[in-house]
C-alpha cells in the first residue's frame, strides 16, 4: 500500500507497546484443538507491529517470522522479542511479504488486516502458505456496553480523525467472507479486558492512529474531556475497558 498507512504508528510506538491490549492465551488452545496447530509449525505474522501477536505464539513455543513495513515498530519488536531464538523480523507488507513460496504453515495477523489490500493480500498469502495452510485473523474489538465505554466511544468519535471510516474497514463478516471465498471461515469470540489508571487510559487513547498527539491542536481539549470522563466513572482510581477478541480462521483456495 503506497500511502501513509505503513507510517501511521511511527510516532506512537511507546504508547502502543505500553497500552495496547494483548490477546488471550485461549486462542492458542483453540487453534491447537480445532485446527491441529502444533509447536513445530512456522508462522508468518503479517503486519506484526511491535510484536504483540508474535509474542503470544512465541511464548507457546512456535517459530514466528514477523513481516512489518514500519521501521520503528519493527525495530521495537526486535528489541522486545530478541530473547526468543525462534523469532525473526523482516521488512515486508501483506501484499509483498518477501517470504519464499510455500514457506510457512500458517499466517496470523493481529489488529492489522484492515490496512491490507484484500485482493493482493490473498494472492500473497496463497503464495507463501504450504498446502492446506491456515490463516488466523485476530482483532481486539472494544466493547461499548457499559456507560463508560459508550461515552469513551463518543469521545473518540468527537476528537478522532477518520475513526468511523477506519473502525470497520475490511473487518465485517462480508469483507472477511469475500477474502476467504470460495472457502468458508469460522469466527470465534474470546473475552479480554484492560484495567487503567488515568495515565494508562491516556496512553491507550493516543496509541490509536486516528487520535491527536501532544502538540496537535486538538490534543488539549481531548485530554480535558478524558479527564472529566475518568473522574466520572473511575473506581479506586481505575477504569476497565472490555474487549471482544475476534478470531477469524480459514483457508484460501489454492
Amino acid at each position: 500500500m503506497e500511502n501513509d498507512s505503513t507510517k501511521r504508528f511511527s510516532t506512537r510506538v511507546v504508547d502502543y507497546v505500553k497500552y495496547r491490549p494483548h490477546y488471550p492465551e485461549a486462542i492458542i488452545n483453540y487453534l491447537q484443538q480445532n485446527y491441529g496447530w502444533s509447536k513445530d509449525m512456522v508462522l508468518a505474522d503479517i503486519g506484526a507491529g511491535t510484536g504483540i501477536s508474535s509474542a503470544l505464539f512465541l511464548h507457546a513455543g512456535y517459530t514466528v517470522i514477523a513481516a512489518e513495513p514500519n521501521k520503528e515498530m519493527r525495530e521495537k519488536s526486535v528489541a522486545l522479542l530478541q530473547d526468543y531464538p525462534a523469532f525473526t523480523a523482516i521488512d515486508g507488507t501483506a501484499e509483498h511479504t518477501g517470504l519464499a513460496a510455500f514457506s510457512v504453515d500458517a499466517v496470523i495477523s493481529g489488529q492489522a488486516f484492515h490496512w491490507f489490500d484484500p485482493e493482493k493480500t490473498k494472492v500473497e498469502f496463497k503464495r507463501i502458505l504450504k498446502t492446506n495452510g491456515t490463516i488466523a485473523l485476530i482483532w481486539n474489538e472494544r466493547k461499548t456496553t457499559s456507560d463508560f465505554e459508550q461515552e469513551y466511544d463518543e469521545l473518540i468519535r468527537k476528537h478522532g480523525t477518520n475513526y468511523v471510516e477506519l473502525q470497520h474497514r475490511n473487518i465485517d463478516d462480508q469483507h472477511i467472507g469475500a477474502f476467504f471465498s470460495p472457502e468458508v471461515f469460522h469466527l470465534e469470540h474470546f473475552e479480554n479486558a484492560q484495567v487503567f489508571d488515568f495515565e494508562g487510559l491516556r496512553g491507550r487513547l493516543v496509541s490509536s492512529s486516528y487520535m491527536p498527539l501532544q502538540g496537535d491542536a486538538g490534543y488539549a481539549p481531548m485530554i480535558a474531556d478524558l479527564e472529566q470522563l475518568f473522574k466520572k466513572y473511575q473506581k479506586h482510581n481505575s477504569i476497565i475497558i472490555q474487549y471482544d477478541t475476534k478470531l477469524y480462521v480459514g483457508k484460501v483456495a489454492s
